[in-house]
């Protein structure tokens, strides 16, 4: 057994001081080390010795695996230092050249705008809610009090996934979706992606961002409608906008009403931006009609409501003074690090 042992570590040695690289000396390491190494088989044999003999010789295995550790410990520390060595001398760093610039990238101008929309709206009690861009047509619809013959079904202005699913043109049906569940009152806005069958050119697009909102709740008026309006110019245009409301007609609201606010460029004296007017269109809005409270399961003998839409590029546009929507989806990395 000792001289098994003997030549077990003669042989070690001999391998660890031939090897060339640190693969080659963990071969080594597994082949008399390891769990089916030459050094643990002979551990495992001990009872192959007489047992007054097996404490020394266990001490002797011991001190054997110590010095072959430690020569290979050595041999390793070698390698190490010889491969560094190596490295410095065949990469070669010129530390005069300028160094290389991490391109970080950032929100893109329509995430701006919905994030300053949404805090806006959030600081004032209102929840966010996001539904489905593929819809039903009773949502996208007939539950917005827009009859089967109306325009807006029209197959130019809307596309048709079939008779009873469309691609949705408006954000509303979350609201419907929302009234339906009958859990009042209800302060929400509902960003997101629409579809409509338009040209592209410098004000439209087949897919755009839109972002509604809606208030049911008991006694609200025409004047709570007016009220988060005008708040909501100023926190997004400054303290010094006014806003005007201008009589219009929108099938899910009566009375119904266009918004402009006063141009944030020239104060309301007229420019180029506002075209000369003093005044710039942002949204739409109105009361929520009864016959759309009814059909979503809501008494409107005991509860009104006010309703309002943005186009989210437009917001954009406004405020950060861009003339073509499209630059917004061209990807041109010159134009959005503006941003």
């Amino acid at each position: 057994m000792k001289e098994r042992l003997q030549k077990i570590r003669e042989d070690a040695i001999a391998k660890i001081k031939a090897s060339k690289n640190p693969e080659a000396l963990n071969d080594v390491r597994v082949s008399i080390l390891g769990k089916k190494g030459e050094l643990t088989a002979l551990l495992k044999s001990m009872k192959e010795v007489v047992p007054e003999e097996r404490p020394a010789f266990g001490q002797l295995v011991n001190d054997t695996r110590a010095e072959i550790e430690r020569v290979m410990e050595d041999a390793k520390k070698q390698m190490e230092q010889m491969l560094l060595e190596m490295r410095l001398k065949t990469e070669v760093i010129d530390v005069t050249l300028p160094a290389k610039k991490n391109c970080m990238g950032h929100r893109h101008p329509n995430t701006i705008a919905l994030e300053e929309v949404e805090r806006i709206f959030i600081g004032m009690g209102y929840e966010v809610i996001e539904g489905p861009e593929v819809e039903y047509d009773l949502y996208n619809f007939e539950k917005l009090n827009i009859p089967a013959n109306h325009p807006a079904k029209d197959e130019q202005d809307t596309f048709y996934i079939n008779k009873e699913i469309v691609l949705r043109t408006q954000t509303s049906p979350v609201q419907a979706r929302t009234m339906e569940k009958g859990k009042l009152p209800i302060r929400m806005i509902s960003p997101g992606r629409v579809f409509r069958s338009d040209e592209v050119d410098a004000t439209h697009s087949p897919s755009f961002h839109q972002v509604e909102g809606l208030v049911i709740d008991k006694n609200i008026t025409f004047a709570d409608l007016k009220g988060t309006l005008e708040e909501f110019a100023k926190e997004l245009f400054g303290e010094d906008t006014k806003t005007k409301f201008r009589p219009h007609h929108f099938p899910f609201t009566e009375p119904s009403a266009e918004v402009d606010v006063s141009c944030f460029k020239c104060g309301g004296k007229g420019c180029r931006f506002c075209k000369g007017s003093g005044w710039i269109e942002i949204l739409g809005c109105g009361m929520v009609h009864p016959h759309v409270l009814e059909m979503c399961g809501i008494d409107p003998e005991e509860y009104t409501g006010f309703a309002f839409g943005m186009g989210l590029e437009r917001i954009a546009l406004l405020k950060y003074e861009i003339d073509d929507m499209r630059l917004l989806y061209e990807n041109d990395i010159r134009f959005l690090r503006q941003f």
